[in-house]
């Protein structure tokens, strides 16, 4: 009799214990591991970047021409009278010097259109070395004044001791009423710059 309480009570006992296991013990749910979307880049470290290059800088304009006046004057077809009559007027060499000029350069059709207007032929003009003389240097000023310098509604003073102005639309006019339209600026010269024009400017 004494056994079997003994063996009832020590049932009781790992029955109690079991009950006490499987009120204590919780189990975790399993937690699933966390998707994501974003693509991962693996870099090969036995690939070397690019080197950047760098863009070369932009070259500076040349200023500068490789011709005097005098020689870009003798090498341009549109300025064949111009360039006669400086030789004829012996001005040639002047624009040939080291001195800096600006020349506003008449086109052979603007000496042309002189050469009606004066009732005159090309040989008489060129044989009138006194009128040259004075025409000639009214269109060079001694100074450089690129097309960006030009002091418009100013009195520009020439190389015969008279002046004329410009207009911002790039038209000379004067006290004698000459008119003439600018139509090439800044034939760079090694000595100066040459403005084309469209008339032969006439001193008073």
């Amino acid at each position: 009799m004494l056994k079997k309480k003994v063996l009832s009570i020590a049932v009781v006992t790992a029955a109690i214990s079991l009950a006490a296991c499987n009120d204590t013990e919780t189990v975790a749910d399993p937690v699933e591991p966390e998707v994501t979307t974003e693509e991962v880049v693996v870099v090969d470290p036995a690939v070397e970047a690019e080197p950047m290059v760098e863009a070369e800088p932009m070259a500076e304009t040349d200023v500068v021409g490789t011709q005097t006046i005098g020689e870009m004057a003798a090498s341009n077809e549109d300025l064949t009278i111009l360039t006669a009559a400086l030789q004829a007027a012996g001005l040639d060499t002047m624009l040939m010097a080291d001195d800096k000029y600006t020349v506003f350069a008449p086109t052979d059709e603007a000496f042309a259109a002189l050469l009606t207007k004066l009732d005159m032929t090309k040989e008489e003009l060129l044989a009138d070395e006194a009128t040259l003389k004075s025409v000639l240097p009214y269109h060079v000023v001694p100074m450089v004044v690129t097309a960006s310098d030009i002091p418009y509604g100013t009195d520009i003073e020439t190389a015969n001791g008279q002046a004329f102005m410009i207009s911002e639309d790039n038209v000379i006019t004067d006290a004698s009423g000459n008119t003439a339209n600018i139509v090439g600026t800044d034939m760079m010269a090694t000595n100066g710059v040459v403005h084309v024009i469209d008339t032969v400017l006439l001193p008073k």
